[in-house]
């Protein structure tokens, strides 16, 4: 690893828990548009153990060189080179069958994630699967005090941020025609909640 390669210690740990999810809702998925890659070390696991599906990497601005550099090192031929997505600019031409993004939704504010979810419909395709990975509320209740005490951090570095509840992320998603068809319980107190929406 080169010394300014970005690195994620978190990503390390939950990979192989959100691998197991995704074998299953993207068995049958084609391309796959990732939001907010971070490192892009999801990337390139996924991608790796995943080969039947495109793993297309997006982020903002920043973020996009040291995606290309863990995709560079891998070198694997089902990762194109990442796209400059940011929710609330011009979001690239592509179609996809599958969405994911992880541990997104707490940093982006309140209207940045419907800002998302209003775009969403531009990229997938009529049959597509949406899968989120991260902390949750539910019926505004953290569902750990370690979750509280993270969702308080994360307010008190910036007032928008905050762990969401997932009751809004499963209204805006039945907003565009997605379903919420499993909610896995993820190590660390995290969720991994599967969206589908059928083809007309």
């Amino acid at each position: 690893m080169t010394p300014d390669k970005p690195f994620s210690p978190a990503c390390e740990r939950n990979r192989e828990p959100i691998l197991a999810v995704l074998r299953e809702a993207f068995a049958d998925r084609k391309h796959v548009l990732e939001i907010g890659s971070g490192t892009g070390q999801h990337a390139v696991h996924f991608a790796a153990a995943l080969p039947h599906l495109i793993w297309q990497t997006s982020d903002r601005a920043p973020y996009l060189p040291g995606i290309r550099q863990w995709l560079d090192e891998a070198a694997l031929p089902n990762t194109p080179a990442p796209l400059l997505l940011d929710v609330n600019g011009p979001w690239p031409a592509i179609r996809a069958d599958a969405v994911f993004t992880a541990n997104t939704l707490h940093i982006m504010s309140q209207a940045d994630g419907e800002a998302l979810f209003a775009m969403l419909p531009a990229v997938l395709a009529d049959d597509a699967t949406l899968a989120i990975y991260g902390p949750f509320r539910y019926a505004g209740a953290h569902t750990s005090a370690s979750n509280a005490a993270f969702d308080q951090a994360l307010r008190a570095d910036h007032p928008s941020r905050g762990i969401r509840d997932a009751e809004w992320l499963i209204e805006l998603a039945a907003g565009i025609g997605l379903t919420c068809t499993a909610d896995h319980a993820m190590p660390a107190n995290n969720r991994c909640l599967i969206f589908r929406r059928t083809a007309p």
